[in-house]
């Protein structure tokens, strides 16, 4: 992005837009940003669920148009999460079927021996990708799952099968609609009698008309309440597929006269490399939830700043910001979201380093970072929607419709509980190790010292990881799932902490990249009322633990309520750093006075 293409004035907007969009936003972000604030993407009133969804297929198109090259795309996980943070915020649904397409499709074919697979038809567009793993029996235990795709010796192909009512696929999207899709299936591979472990199978199911190809079973589902997307319960009936659907490599190869080998001893280690693109999805999820939580903010401080309301006195007319009411939540609110967004750029960049190397850290940060920037996009656009009042129902202001959609970021590529518990058990069993406190008496430090804000989030970890692993060590004997009934509650708590500090950090990182002394210091202002929020919220155990004093508790209150009061008037600016897109922006009813005629809806 350039300085030209970023909210204009003088003000700190496009510094901060260039912190948070960081140096190669002209390459990796402006595209994305161009394409959907274009009138293809504008909101359009009045459309049924079906009609939403052939609109949202119809867009995907526009998007591959768009793309540089749309099959490298997938491998490009910068390009690519920049793509979820602005499509959420014009077509909910696009943006779900699109990183089903490119990052569990695409994606899963690049991730494995790619050369027996035509992706040119990718790059035309000529087929949707869809990707079919969890049923309904079968969800975050996916590796449970029951689906087999049995090795025929005669034909060296298979027979992909669901053995059961509950083993049905559920729910991807695997309807006509779109047309011509091709789905990417995980199956119990059988060779003999003897099961190998789920892997992935290149399955075809609708042809260019969008009729299912015979043995592929498809009940549309009820609507969701969240963006529609044509979610299906999916089945097949011995569906032949060839010798090369199945999708090989290192953790395993099988040869066409059925002899298999693998690097991976383990059907599990296997199962989590044929799925391994979930991980990468985490980050597709979070970003989704960034883009659409920035927007909601944005929208809601412009119509904070033009919506009058009144004042203490007799006719005196003030904005809706100038109440401490209103714009406490919401600086909050921008605080949070502000270290949400340099997080998730943190663990892009992390993942992008690594490649397909990953390593378990940069995994299990990106998924506790899923869960926990999903959770506060939910709390952020509910805030937003209540802010503004009835404006934040209507869907086409851009808040309500995405809010309902985030929940589906909440549960998508892992449950987020699951994937926190799962985090918090690896991170006491040798997956984390606390950091030491400070030496320096509690009574001597400030809490308008970043640094010591910084010492207080780990002092928090450390308490929390204290707690988990004193539960584990004393749990009770010969019954694990009662032992870790006993721990799960902290060692839950030691992953928020843990997120908390990780996004703090980021935030304050962000203060010494600001070119002059006023971002400088606005940046340094939110980084302590985040970090505030979250350490009066465990005063209560800093003060146990000796790491704070009892004029640290009662300050708390007033030096929270200074950092609003200082943040007030850069209220504006700050949600104008969001860069938000302005095409978009002028096409919500709220912020245009006043409200066309046309848009009224009768009685």
């Amino acid at each position: 992005m350039t300085e030209s293409q970023l909210p204009d004035g003088q003000g700190i907007s496009a510094e901060l837009a260039r912190i948070l969009f960081g140096p190669r936003a002209e390459r990796i972000h402006e595209p994305w940003r161009r394409l959907f604030d274009g009138p293809r993407f504008a909101f359009q009133e009045g459309l049924s669920p079906q009609e939403r969804t052939a609109l949202s297929y119809a867009r995907l198109h526009f998007v591959n148009e768009a793309a540089a090259d749309p099959v490298a795309l997938a491998s490009d996980i910068e390009s690519l999460t920049a793509m979820h943070e602005w499509a959420g915020v014009v077509d909910p649904g696009m943006a779900t079927i699109a990183s089903i397409h490119w990052n569990l499709h695409i994606g899963s074919l690049l991730d494995h021996d790619p050369g027996g697979h035509d992706l040119y038809r990718y790059a035309r567009m000529d087929t949707v990708g869809t990707f079919l793993c969890t049923e309904l029996d079968h969800g975050n235990d996916a590796a449970a799952l029951e689906t087999t795709a049995t090795f025929d010796p005669v034909t060296s192909g298979f027979v992909l099968d669901t053995p059961t009512p509950g083993a049905c696929k559920w729910m991807p999207n695997t309807s006509g609609t779109g047309g011509a899709k091709n789905a990417v299936v995980a199956a119990r591979l059988v060779v003999e009698g003897t099961d190998h472990g789920v892997f992935l199978f290149l399955t075809p199911l609708t042809d260019g008309e969008g009729r299912h190809y015979p043995g592929v079973e498809v009940r549309p589902l009820p609507q969701t309440a969240g963006a529609p997307v044509d979610h299906c319960a999916t089945s097949f009936h011995d569906v032949r597929i060839p010798f090369e659907a199945m999708l090989q490599g290192e953790h395993g190869r099988l040869s066409r006269d059925g002899g298999f080998v693998s690097a991976l001893g383990s059907p599990r280690k296997r199962f989590l490399r044929s799925v391994a693109r979930v991980h990468a999805g985490k980050l597709c999820m979070s970003a989704y939830s960034l883009g659409v939580t920035r927007h909601a903010l944005a929208v809601t401080m412009r119509h904070s700043h033009r919506r009058l309301t009144s004042g203490m006195t007799t006719g005196r007319k003030v904005s809706l910001i100038e109440h401490r009411s209103h714009h406490a939540s919401l600086l909050s609110a921008v605080a949070t979201t502000y270290a949400a967004t340099l997080l998730h750029r943190e663990v892009v960049r992390r993942w992008a380093r690594a490649g397909r190397a990953q390593d378990e850290e940069t995994e299990r940060l990106a998924a506790v970072a899923k869960a926990w920037i999903t959770w506060q996009a939910r709390t952020v656009m509910t805030e937003c929607r209540e802010r503004c009042g009835a404006q934040g129902l209507l869907l086409s202001n851009g808040i309500a419709y995405q809010l309902a959609a985030n929940e589906g970021t909440v549960t998508a590529e892992g449950d987020n509980r699951v994937i926190w518990v799962k985090a918090a058990g690896e991170m006491l069993m040798g997956g984390f190790t606390p950091t030491a406190p400070s030496g320096a008496p509690a009574a001597e430090r400030s809490l308008d010292d970043p640094d010591h804000l910084q010492e207080l989030l780990a002092d928090i970890e450390r308490i929390w990881h204290g707690r988990a692993r004193s539960r584990l060590r004393n749990g009770r004997r010969g019954d694990p799932l009662a032992r870790w009934n006993g721990t799960v509650t902290p060692a839950l708590q030691l992953v928020e902490a843990h997120v908390h500090r990780l996004a703090a950090k980021a935030l304050l990182g962000a203060v010494e990249t600001a070119s002059d002394a006023r971002s400088r210091a606005v940046l340094g202002h939110l980084h302590r009322l985040f970090a505030l929020r979250h350490v009066r919220t465990h005063s209560g155990d800093l003060l146990a633990d000796g790491r704070i004093t009892a004029a640290h508790v009662q300050a708390l209150p007033d030096a929270e309520e200074a950092l609003i009061e200082a943040l007030v008037p850069y209220a504006l600016e700050l949600t104008e750093g969001f860069a938000a897109m302005e095409g978009v922006l002028s096409g919500h009813p709220m912020l245009r006075t006043p409200l066309p005629a046309a848009e009224m809806v009768p009685a």
